[in-house]
C-alpha cells in the first residue's frame, strides 16, 4: 500500500520541482571581455543599460563627434532654418581639412545633402566643416550651439569645441553620453538616421565605402559611425535591430578597426541574446484604480499615457514583481493626466522601473452632499 501511494506523490513533487525550474530565469553571463577603454551598451526603446565598462570616463570622441554636428544639422532641417538642397560655398578652411575627406573644391557649390552623405558615409572633415560654417557662419559659433544640445540631452560630460572630432585637450566626451546622443537621432530623425545604413557613397567621381562593416558582417545592423585618432584608439557606435528590438553599442578605445568591429559585434550578440524588451502596460489601460475623496466618482482609474516597455534578462519577465504606491489621501478634483500615485517594479529585489500612474479620466468635485459626505468620513480615517 505505501508503494502505490510513493509513487504519486513522487509524481507530483517531481511536476512542482520541474515547473519551479520552467519559472527560474535562465543564468545570466558576464558580458563579453573586449580590449577597450570602455564600453556602454542599452535598449534604444527604453534605455535600460546591458552592458558597461567605464561608461563616464571621458576620452577622446574622433570622428563620433560627427555625431552631434549631424544632430544639430538635423535640427536645423527640421525648424526650416536651411534646406537639404541650399548650395554651400566651400570655404578654405573646410577645404584644407585634414584627416578624412569627402574632396570638395574650395569655392565650388555643393548641396546641404551630398555635404551630409559626404559626412556620415565618407567621414568627411571637409563636409563637416562646410555644413557648420553654413548652419552658423563660422565652426567656432557651430561648436558653441553642440555644447547647448548637448545641455539640453543631458550629455553633462562632454564638450566640443570642432564640429569633426580632430584632437583638442578640451573636447570629449563618453561612452553613454554618445549612446544618449545616438538614441536621440534615431528617436527624433528617423529618417534622416536611414543614411547612416548606406554602405558607399560617390562624389567628384570618388567613391568612398562606409567605413563602418559591421554594415557588411551583420544584416541587423544599419549604423552608426566610426572613429580614429591616436588620442581616441578605434570607436564604433553601432545600432542594430532583430525582431523589433534595437540596441545601441558604444566602443571606446579599441587598438585596431578590427578589434572595434569584434568588441561591437560581441556586445551586439550579448545584448540580443541574453536580454528582451517587452510591453509592460498599454496607453489606457487601468492597472490599478484609486480613492477619491469628496469626487464625483469614488474612484479613478490608473494607468500610462503611453506604451510601457522594460528591458529584462531572457526568462525573467514572468519573475517581475510589481509595487503599488497610492496615496491615502486623494482630494476631488483630478485632471486627467494628473499623477497621483506611482508604481514600481523589480526583479530579485532590485529595481528596474519607476513611472508615475496618472489618471486616466477627469474626476471632477462631487455634489454638496458627496462632498459632506466624505469629509465626514475622513474624520475618521
Amino acid at each position: 500500500m505505501k508503494v502505490r501511494l510513493l509513487a504519486p506523490i513522487l509524481l507530483v513533487a517531481l511536476f512542482f520541482a520541474i515547473k519551479s525550474l520552467a519559472a527560474e530565469p535562465r543564468p545570466l553571463p558576464a558580458p563579453p571581455i573586449i580590449g577597450a577603454t570602455s564600453y556602454f551598451v542599452i535598449d534604444s526603446m527604453t534605455g535600460h543599460e546591458i552592458a558597461q565598462l567605464e561608461p563616464d570616463k571621458a576620452v577622446a570622441p574622433a570622428s563620433l563627434t560627427k555625431l552631434m554636428t549631424a544632430y544639430v544639422v538635423f535640427k536645423t532641417l527640421q525648424e526650416d532654418q536651411i534646406q537639404l538642397a541650399d548650395q554651400v560655398t566651400v570655404s578654405e578652411k573646410a577645404w584644407r581639412a585634414e584627416g578624412s575627406r569627402m574632396f570638395i573644391e574650395v569655392g565650388k557649390r555643393v548641396s546641404v545633402e551630398d555635404l551630409l552623405m559626404g559626412m556620415i558615409v565618407q567621414s568627411g572633415n571637409d563636409a563637416s566643416i562646410a555644413l557648420a560654417e553654413h548652419v552658423a557662419g563660422s565652426e567656432a559659433v557651430f561648436a558653441e550651439i553642440m555644447n547647448q544640445y548637448t545641455q539640453a540631452l543631458g550629455m553633462l560630460s562632454s564638450n566640443f569645441v570642432n564640429a569633426t572630432g580632430l584632437p583638442d585637450d578640451d573636447h570629449y566626451s563618453t561612452a553613454r553620453d554618445l549612446s544618449t546622443l545616438a538614441r536621440a537621432i534615431i528617436e527624433e530623425f528617423p529618417d534622416y538616421y536611414q543614411w547612416y545604413s548606406v554602405k558607399e557613397f560617390t562624389f567628384n567621381d570618388i567613391k568612398q565605402p562606409n567605413r563602418n562593416n559591421l554594415l557588411w558582417r551583420d544584416d541587423s545592423v544599419d549604423g552608426m559611425k566610426t572613429g580614429h585618432t591616436d588620442a581616441a584608439g578605434y570607436c564604433l557606435v553601432s545600432s542594430a535591430e532583430r525582431d523589433g528590438t534595437r540596441i545601441i553599442s558604444v566602443v571606446l578605445g579599441t587598438s585596431s578597426a578590427k578589434a572595434r568591429i569584434d568588441g561591437s559585434q560581441a556586445l551586439l550578440n550579448y545584448a540580443f541574446r541574453f536580454f528582451e524588451t517587452r510591453l509592460l502596460y498599454k496607453a489606457g489601460e487601468e492597472i490599478t484604480r484609486a480613492r477619491v475623496w469628496k469626487s464625483a466618482n469614488e474612484f479613478t482609474s490608473l494607468g500610462v499615457l503611453d506604451d510601457l516597455y522594460i528591458t529584462v534578462p531572457r526568462g525573467a519577465y514572468d519573475s517581475l514583481e510589481s509595487v503599488h504606491n497610492i496615496p491615502t489621501m486623494l482630494i476631488a478634483p483630478v485632471a486627467q493626466g494628473q499623477p497621483l500615485a506611482e508604481i514600481k517594479v523589480s526583479f530579485n529585489g532590485s529595481e528596474l522601473i519607476s513611472e508615475p500612474l496618472r489618471a486616466l479620466a477627469d474626476n471632477p468635485s462631487g455634489s454638496l452632499w458627496q462632498r459632506t459626505r466624505d469629509s465626514v468620513s475622513l474624520w475618521f480615517e
